[in-house]
């Protein structure tokens, strides 16, 4: 008896090639609609899957497969007398390979301007119960799903038969394949209805790259894309000039992607192990970058640069000038290009236009867990600040202020920024107590610190980082508020002439 492929693919890459690879081997091909026609008009002799069922293709094409003599043909053990004479009462022949990639649904999902009646009708009912009919039955029917398994299998069957762990990994990428598909849906149907935390919760990403190493070398590591994901991305990034990026790298570049997109004037954002070392912001990018630089020209060497604008000669021009290991803007001039990729080894990434406005979840593994949230996208206004204090800000602080909490929000806690002329001057980071992380910030900033302005992530339990911003000069703080013991440092603030205003929003980043 001939051996039977039931062939119906949505992505036609290579194969025509592999089924007259399957026709020499000795196959009897079903296919239907599209590919079919493909098949016939490529010569390859083909039969319709309504030969089989002896039933046609109805409501459009979604009911074709879902049938006893397709299903019976897939899900019958060869090994079990008894499937076997089922299979003989009932007139059904045994389907040794399966050839099934799915509707486009991901191609559907993230188009512009798609419809709903055009996604819907993109969801695979019939292909993903054949993939996974022939998967649970890998021992004696060979599940393709990928084109690019095409010549391994047609290889193997011209030298014999395909192995059981051959079959069983081809069965296997079927359930990751089907997995991912149904969980693109369930996402689509979860943001459509506003479930924001359904009683499940699956994610699925396809992989982009396998990394070198994870965090350490004794790490293994590799890099997964989001693609529901619309907005900027590493992921979607395009690599112009430099080595592979590493785990650290993403990591970092992935934080100076979320500081830079909190800025809508043109913003330079250094960072280095996952915090910010020097942001700057400027009617023009070169000067941002220069106060960005000027920040912190220690801690930048080496550091992960984002931007906000496309780079120019001039900009390029400055940061040629020290080592850095990542560039990213959303685009760089034929000028700038030329001079940054004099250096073999940096890293040019080119970026879609930053949004600010960008909507995601966070996710934290934790042992056995899986911990979610929405992403921290509060955002404050000027209107929305409460003055607590006998001073208020004037026009240069707040600028300052607002400047400061949009960049205290992406420091590890406890976390107190410097400010001063759109420009960070000092950064206390991770902390294990508020007043450790304030030393910090105002022995970087020094002498600078005589004018600025003090943000912290969350309020003061006790006034002393508020004494110490006052011994050090600074002018203004603004703070969340909501300590029992507010008044002590809003006292402070008094005695020393310092504007306080409070937000009613905190911004923790463990």
């Amino acid at each position: 008896m001939k051996k039977r492929a039931l062939i119906s693919v949505s992505n036609k890459e290579n194969l025509v090639s592999f089924a007259k690879k399957l026709v020499e081997q000795g196959f009897e091909i079903i296919s239907t609609g599209g590919t079919l026609q493909l098949l016939v008009d490529e010569g390859i002799e083909a039969k319709s899957v309504e030969t089989i069922t002896g039933f046609p293709e109805i409501l459009d094409g979604r009911v074709k497969t879902l049938h006893p003599n397709v299903h019976g043909g897939l899900l019958a053990k060869r090994e079990n007398e008894a499937h076997m004479a089922a299979l003989n009462e009932n007139n059904i022949t045994p389907i040794d390979m399966v050839v099934v990639n799915l509707y486009p649904f991901k191609e559907t999902v993230t188009k512009q301007d798609v419809t709903e009646d055009e996604i819907i009708e993109n969801i695979d009912i019939g292909g993903p119960t054949m993939l996974r009919a022939a998967a649970k039955n890998f021992k004696d029917v060979i599940v393709v799903v990928d084109p690019s398994d095409y010549d391994q299998v047609a290889a193997s069957l011209q030298e014999g038969e395909l192995d059981q762990i051959t079959r069983k990994k081809l069965a296997a990428k079927v359930f990751r394949h089907t997995a991912h598909y149904d969980a693109m849906i369930a996402r689509y149907f979860n943001e459509t209805t506003k479930e924001t935390f359904p009683e499940s919760y699956t994610v699925t990403y396809e992989k982009v790259q396998d990394l070198r190493y994870g965090e350490n070398p004794h790490q293994q590591a590799a890099f997964y894309e989001d693609v529901q994901h619309n907005g900027v991305s590493l992921a979607k990034a395009k690599q112009l000039h430099g080595k592979e990026l590493s785990f650290n790298n993403i990591q970092d570049a992935n934080a100076a992607l979320e500081i830079v997109a909190e800025y809508n004037e043109a913003a330079v954002v250094a960072v280095k192990h996952m915090n910010p070392c020097g942001i700057g912001l400027a009617a023009e990018l070169h000067n941002a970058f220069t106060r960005a630089y000027e920040a912190d020209p220690i801690s930048i060497f080496g550091g992960i640069i984002a931007c906000n604008r496309k780079v120019d000669q001039e900009t390029a021009e400055q940061m040629h000038e020290i080592f850095l290991e990542i560039v990213m803007a959303p685009g760089f001039t034929d000028e700038a290009l030329a001079i940054l990729t004099k250096k073999q080894n940096i890293r040019l990434l080119e970026i879609a236009e930053i949004q600010t406005d960008e909507k995601a979840y966070k996710l934290t593994t934790v042992k056995g867990g899986l911990l979610v949230q929405t992403s921290d996208d509060g955002k404050v206004k000027e209107s929305d600040l409460e003055v607590v204090t006998e001073r208020k800000p004037t026009t240069e602080e707040l600028e300052d202020l607002l400047f400061s909490w949009k960049a205290v929000k992406h420091v590890k806690s406890n976390a107190i920024v410097l400010g001063k002329n759109k420009q960070t001057i000092g950064i206390g980071a991770g902390q294990m107590n508020r007043i450790g992380a304030a030393t910090i910030a105002i022995e970087q900033a020094g002498e600078k610190a005589r004018g600025a302005v003090l943000a912290s992530d969350a309020f003061f339990p006790m006034p002393d980082t508020v004494e110490a911003a006052a011994k050090a000069g600074v002018t203004a703080i603004i703070q969340p508020g909501g300590s029992k013991r507010d008044q002590d440092s809003i006292d402070v603030c008094n005695r020393n002439g310092i504007a306080m205003v409070c937000t009613n929003m905190r911004h923790f980043k463990h």
